[in-house]
């Protein structure tokens, strides 16, 4: 059962047996509380892994509303573009030697992207990491984020399957972020919704778990390496 906008700011506020609310929002504003969610912001940094931008290409463009734009401003220099309309296929990031290895750490070394008040343009070719503005908290009840539909309306992806989140978890959110056009977002945005449901059973809260890994989270925060289960393996093959 999903929890009303009056109902999310009712649990903002400590209880008579809870010195803690179910629900933290840091920071709060009335007027980004919806219906049955609260709006969430951009905060103005981005990360992205450092193996997937093809050397002298720009991982972003800053945004100037008096420009007119072409593909040579992904470039760092004319040289480089001249050399991208000669051999085009060393700048595909579907070349492999542009590839992630979900399970190595090497993978994922980044770049660090500032968001200017001007705005910053997106590339479809990149996926993006970014973070909620938002610090929040949540205890006895599932929350999760998606995007609005005024973002999705300009095809503006905010997670990539990482949308949901858990009982107990404490940090601001991490945003994968795609576009389907080279796009301009700008810091303070609103990126998204967050919600909360209602769940039963036995808590087994995110931040008392030993296996979480980005519990406290802040800012963009790199995949940790993914685990491969080699007993899963071994108990097939017994």
């Amino acid at each position: 059962m999903q929890l009303t906008g009056p109902e999310i700011a009712k649990r903002m506020k400590p209880r008579l047996f809870h010195k803690t609310p179910d629900i933290i929002i840091t920071p709060f504003d009335e007027r980004c509380l919806g219906s049955n969610s609260y709006d969430l912001h951009l905060a103005p940094q981005l990360k992205v892994y450092k193996n997937t931008i093809p050397d002298g290409m720009k991982p972003a463009i800053v945004f100037d509303k008096n420009k007119r734009y072409s593909m040579r401003d992904w470039f760092n220099d004319p040289w480089k573009y001249e050399d991208y309309t000669l051999r085009p296929t060393g700048y595909d990031i579907r070349n492999p030697q542009y590839l992630i290895n979900p399970c190595d750490t090497k993978s994922h070394e980044t770049i660090d992207i500032e968001i200017p008040d001007t705005g910053l343009i997106l590339s479809p070719n990149i996926g993006y990491l970014g973070s909620t503005l938002e610090y929040t908290e949540t205890r006895n009840l599932f929350p999760y984020i998606d995007g609005k539909s005024s973002l999705g309306r300009n095809f503006v992806l905010n997670h990539h399957t990482a949308g949901r989140g858990d009982d107990g978890f404490c940090g601001q959110w991490t945003l994968e972020i795609k576009t389907l056009y080279p796009t301009v977002i700008y810091p303070y945005m609103r990126i998204g919704q967050i919600y909360y449901e209602k769940f039963t059973g036995k808590r087994k809260p995110y931040d008392k778990n030993t296996a979480s890994h980005y519990n406290k989270q802040s800012g963009p925060t790199p995949a940790s390496p993914i685990a491969i289960d080699w007993f899963i393996r071994d108990a097939m093959q017994k």
